[in-house]
């Protein structure tokens, strides 16, 4: 079943009206009618709806069933260095099909791209768009929220706010006795954490500097295994590990 999702709540008979463009999706291009069924999606829970009526809006019913969740069942938030064309697009739309919670990009010392504030938030409107058309493909109950790109020290003040913040560092890959992923997400799911940060760098990775700044505030590093990973892969990597361990 095509899946939307919604903001609006559903009244007191357990309908709601679909509007704008996922009214236009339902009947211009599913063209569904009356009596066809849709997944609406509404404060992360999925609702198996009947569709009432069809027109310029959709008015759909409840049929009392939902779905289960496909949510990890710890949040996963990915925070990269800005990097350069569209990677931070495919960033989005892979994270999301991957589990991820959210994305921040950041202004990182080595980062070559900077962002152009007068376009930023049409930047940021595509980059959740491509995140809510994967989190529906994906059969998602969350659409990851990507945030405006923050400054570094915006992203310091943030860490103190998770469970768990790991650093990808490609100096700890190059070590011989390097602190294993699966070894730090072991410890995560022992103590029961609920959300975790990963840092990832631009093209040239995280600065001694920034590592040494995330390191004071509580962060740890991460090993990736021995070879180094582009910037848009990396996050994925790190994602489908957590899936792995705790999926």
């Amino acid at each position: 079943m095509q899946r939307y999702f919604v903001h609006e709540p559903f009244n007191e008979l357990s309908e709601l009206t679909i509007s704008g463009e996922n009214a236009r999706h339902i009947s211009k291009v599913m063209r569904m009618e009356s009596g066809d069924q849709i997944v609406v999606v509404h404060a992360d829970t999925a609702f198996i709806c009947q569709i009432v009526s069809v027109g310029q809006e959709v008015i759909v019913k409840q049929t009392g069933e939902t779905i289960p969740s496909s949510e990890m069942p710890i949040k996963v938030d990915i925070a990269c260095g800005l990097p350069k064309g569209d990677k931070l697009e495919l960033i989005s739309q892979k994270g999301t099909e991957l589990g991820m919670h959210a994305l921040i990009p950041f202004t990182a010392e080595r980062s070559i791209v900077k962002w152009d504030e007068k376009k930023g938030e049409k930047k940021t409107e595509r980059l959740q768009k491509i995140a809510q058309e994967a989190a529906e493909q994906s059969h998602r109950t969350h659409v990851p929220e990507i945030s405006n790109p923050k400054s570094f020290k915006q992203l310091l003040s943030i860490v103190s706010n998770y469970d768990a913040v790991y650093i990808a560092d490609e100096e700890d890959a190059k070590q011989e006795n390097r602190t294993r992923f699966a070894d730090k997400l072991k410890k995560v799911y022992d103590n029961e954490s609920k959300s975790i940060l990963l840092i990832f760098g631009p093209e040239g990775g995280i600065s001694r500097n920034e590592a040494q700044s995330l390191l004071e505030a509580g962060a740890e590093t991460m090993s990736l295994g021995p070879r180094i990973l582009r910037a848009e892969t990396a996050p994925l990597y790190a994602l489908a590990a957590i899936s792995y361990e705790f999926e």
